[in-house]
């Protein structure tokens, strides 16, 4: 398989997807929102640029470049994937029946259980720690289809998790912003103590060495607050379009 099918796959599928949805649209509705489309553009290009064999390749032997792989596939990609409503989209394209079977399935209990933001973000923080603090790291470098399971992981789980905290799409049983924010704050405070953890064991690092560990934890440190910075902008905005009043203008009122 060439080193750049992986990314191509991955852009193809996202980006033919997308736009597949958007020309099925029906014209009678509002019309969408370039900046929605945009927002998965980013998502995808960043998802195709973390599998690019520059980055992949020396994901194997370079932990910064791994760590970088995780920031641009777990947490930077689903801030444009999320924010790009896919959801809301889909159900406004898709055939009536399809469309009744995506709802059904958003009501259902496994999607309530995982979507919650707590299960969602022990599902991506949780999985970080087991995957960086026990051998699992060291065995995905040396196998290629784990490797694949870990870097869909972080995908998967990301995209989740975001959605789970900001997402814009419908979710009938999504909690109210004050336990989103805080688990939120909860999960910025051990994503980043996990950060600082691996620099703390920077030095037993037989395998990167320890200048490459120590990058790595800071890429992390650092990385991940400018991801959930952006996740928090995300969540407050969403909530400020939904509670804005409606209807007459603030002037208008008085």
């Amino acid at each position: 398989m060439t080193p750049w099918l992986p990314s191509a796959l991955a852009a193809a599928a996202l980006l033919g997807g997308y736009l597949l949805l958007l020309a099925r649209r029906p014209s009678g509705l509002p019309r969408w929102p370039v900046w929605r489309t945009a927002a998965w553009v980013a998502g995808a290009v960043t998802v195709a640029v973390a599998l690019l064999p520059p980055l992949a390749q020396a994901a194997g032997t370079d932990h910064r470049a791994h760590m970088a792989q995780h920031l641009l596939l777990g947490m930077y990609a689903p801030l444009g994937l999320v924010a790009a409503a896919p959801v809301r989209l889909a159900l406004g394209s898709l055939p009536t029946t399809a469309a009744r079977r995506l709802s059904t399935v958003l009501r259902s209990r496994p999607v309530r259980v995982l979507s919650h933001p707590v299960v969602a973000g022990l599902l991506t923080v949780g999985a970080t720690a087991l995957l960086y603090l026990t051998p699992l790291h060291e065995h995905a470098a040396r196998s290629s289809a784990l490797t694949a399971v870990v870097l869909l992981h972080f995908v998967l789980a990301g995209w989740l998790y975001t959605w789970a905290i900001a997402g814009p799409d419908p979710a009938p049983h999504r909690p109210r912003l004050p336990l989103r924010l805080g688990v939120l704050v909860v999960a910025a405070g051990a994503h980043a103590s996990l950060a600082k953890t691996l620099y703390a064991r920077a030095a037993e690092s037989h395998h990167h060495g320890t200048v490459h560990a120590e990058a790595a934890a800071q890429l992390m440190y650092y990385g991940g607050d400018g991801a959930e910075v952006l996740l928090a902008v995300m969540l407050l905005a969403g909530w400020y379009r939904r509670a804005r009043p409606r209807g007459r203008s603030v002037h208008a009122a008085r």
